[in-house]
Order: structure tokens, then sequence, then C-alpha cells
């Protein structure tokens, strides 16, 4: 896992809070939701990789 990842997280995490703050104060409370789970729907298809690579370390790791 690189810090590019990280960085690419953090700006994904800025970018909804502000769109997020936007909407909320504009009335459109159901879009910042949307927003937000999107955000965290991309977020986790960059980690799930990663996840899956760390169980299958373990799991060689201890032979199961």
């Amino acid at each position: 896992m690189g810090i590019g990842l990280i960085f690419k997280i953090a700006a994904v995490g800025i970018l909804v809070t502000i769109l997020s703050q936007v909407l909320k104060h504009s009335g459109r409370e159901e879009h910042a939701f949307l927003v937000s789970l999107a955000g965290l729907i991309l977020v986790l298809s960059w980690i799930v990789p990663y996840v899956a690579d760390l169980f299958e370390t373990i799991r060689n790791l201890f032979q199961i």
C-alpha cells in the first residue's frame, strides 16, 4: 500500500465533506447522504483488494 492511496482517500474525504456541507445548507439532505455513500463505496472499492491480500497473507502465515 503506497502513500498515494492514503492521499487519494484523504482527498475523497475532503471533497465529500465539502459537498455534503454545501448540500445540507442548501436543504438537500438526501443528496448529501448519497454523496457520502458514494464516497464510502469509492474508498471501499480501493481498500478491498488490500484487505483480501492481508487475509491471504495471514492464511499463508498460519498455513490454514
